[in-house]
């Protein structure tokens, strides 16, 4: 059986906090809820509501089934403009 589609999101959250290189302090502000309540919905105590899909898409820019799509789907849509610089080792081309 494959992954649930609130493993999902929490998996596509996480996903988009790496990619931009936001905290879940962040995502909290954004959400209108403290970091502890977003650290509880990422650990599974409490779930994420529709209403924060929505709010999260719009912040991300981008579809509310790109989020529930899953973390490859909501990264690719995610515009270039977003993402945090990535910073490289030595000898690596930037």
């Amino acid at each position: 059986m494959g992954v649930g589609l609130e493993e999902l999101l929490r998996l596509t959250v996480a996903a988009l906090m790496q990619a931009t290189g936001e905290s879940q302090r962040v995502v909290a502000g954004v959400l209108g809820l403290t970091q502890t309540q977003v650290s509880r919905r990422q650990s599974g105590v409490t779930s994420w509501t529709l209403r924060d899909v929505d709010v999260l898409a719009e912040y991300y820019e981008m579809a509310a089934l790109d989020v529930l799509a899953g973390p490859t789907r909501a990264c690719e849509m995610l515009p270039a403009a977003r993402r945090r610089a990535v910073r490289v080792g030595k000898g690596v081309a930037r």
